[in-house]
C-alpha cells in the first residue's frame, strides 16, 4: 500500500501533537520548543508558522518558518515536502538551522533557487551536560543582569552578535527587535555577564529553556580578556545557574573550527552529541 502523505499549516487545536514530537527530542528541539511553549501556534504570536508532514492522518515531523527555517524530526520525505513549500513561499528566513543531517537535506534542495548563501556552517558540534565539572570552578562575580544595567551590556552584545554571525544585528530595523530579545533575556532571568568598572569581561544567556533541557547561547569574552581562563569559569557559573534553577540538561552548539571553545566547553564538562547546520542569507 501507498502511504498517504500531505503536508500543511498547523493550527491551536494541533498543539499537543506537535509538543508531542518536539518533547522526543528535548535537546536538539529546546530553541522550537521553548518557543512554542510560550506562544502556542498561532503564527502571529509564534513568530513564524509551524508547518507539520502527516503520512497516513499522523503527524510525522515539524518545520518551524519564522525569521528561521528549522526541520524538526524530519525524515528524507518530510524534508523534500518542507522544501517544496519553501521554495513556493519564497525565502522570508534569514537562516536554516536544525540538526546536520536534515538540514543539509533541506539546503540540497532548497539552494537552486534560494542561494547562494552568505555563509553555510555544515558542522557545528552539539554538546550537553547534565552536571558541574569538579576541575573547575564557576566564577564568583559571573551573575544575573539586572534591567538597569541593560544600557552596559548591549555593546558587548553587539560585538558577539557581529563577530558570530558577521552583520551588526543594529542594521535592517536600528536594532529595535535585538534590543527586544536582549531585554527579554534580562527580564526573564537568563542573561547572565561579569563586569568589572562598568564594563563586560564575559557574557551568556539562557536562550531557550523548557522544564526538559536549556541551550547557552551569545557567549563572549572581551577581546582584551581573551586567554585568560574566563570563558570556563564563566561558563561554568552559568551552567551552575542553568542546573539549578532551569533543567536538568544544558546544551550549547559550536562551530567546528572554533577549537579553543571546544575545548574550553569540555573542560567545563560539556561532551558531543551530535551536529547542527546553519546557513545564514
Amino acid at each position: 500500500m501507498l502511504t498517504q502523505t500531505t503536508t500543511r499549516v498547523l493550527e491551536p487545536s494541533d498543539l499537543g501533537a506537535a509538543l508531542a514530537i518536539l518533547e522526543s527530542e528535548p535537546v536538539a528541539n529546546a530553541f522550537v520548543t521553548s518557543r512554542v511553549q510560550v506562544a502556542g501556534l498561532d503564527p502571529w504570536r509564534l513568530g513564524g508558522e509551524m508547518w507539520g508532514w502527516y503520512a497516513d492522518g499522523r503527524l510525522r515531523s515539524l518545520c518551524y518558518s519564522g525569521a528561521n527555517l528549522v526541520p524538526i524530526c524530519a525524515g528524507p520525505e518530510a524534508v523534500r515536502a518542507f522544501a517544496d513549500r519553501a521554495r513556493r513561499a519564497g525565502r522570508r528566513c534569514s537562516s536554516i538551522v536544525g540538526p546536520a543531517e536534515p538540514t543539509t537535506q533541506l539546503w540540497r534542495l532548497l539552494e537552486p533557487s534560494w542561494g547562494p548563501a552568505r555563509e553555510v556552517r555544515g558542522n557545528q558540534p552539539l554538546m550537553v551536560t547534565e552536571s558541574l565539572s569538579a576541575h573547575v570552578t564557576p566564577d564568583p562575580l559571573v551573575r544575573r543582569i539586572r534591567k538597569d544595567e541593560t544600557e552596559i551590556l548591549m555593546p558587548a552584545c553587539v560585538a558577539m552578535f557581529t563577530e558570530e554571525v558577521g552583520i551588526s544585528p543594529l542594521a535592517g530595523d536600528g536594532g529595535l527587535l535585538y534590543q527586544a530579545r536582549v531585554a527579554e533575556l534580562i527580564g526573564t532571568g537568563r542573561s547572565f555577564a561579569r563586569i568589572d568598572d562598568g564594563k563586560v569581561v564575559f557574557k551568556a544567556e539562557i536562550g531557550a529553556a523548557t522544564s526538559q533541557a536549556c541551550q547557552i547561547q551569545g557567549v563572549w569574552v572581551a577581546p582584551e580578556h581573551r586567554g585568560k581562563g574566563l570563558s570556563e569559569t564563566g561558563m561554568a557559573a552559568v551552567l551552575r545557574y542553568a542546573l539549578a534553577d532551569v533543567a536538568p540538561v544544558v546544551s550549547l552548539y559550536v562551530n567546528d573550527y572554533n577549537t579553543p571553545a571546544r575545548k574550553a566547553y569540555r573542560r567545563v564538562g560539556f561532551r558531543e552529541v551530535g551536529a547542527f547546520m546553519s546557513v545564514l542569507f
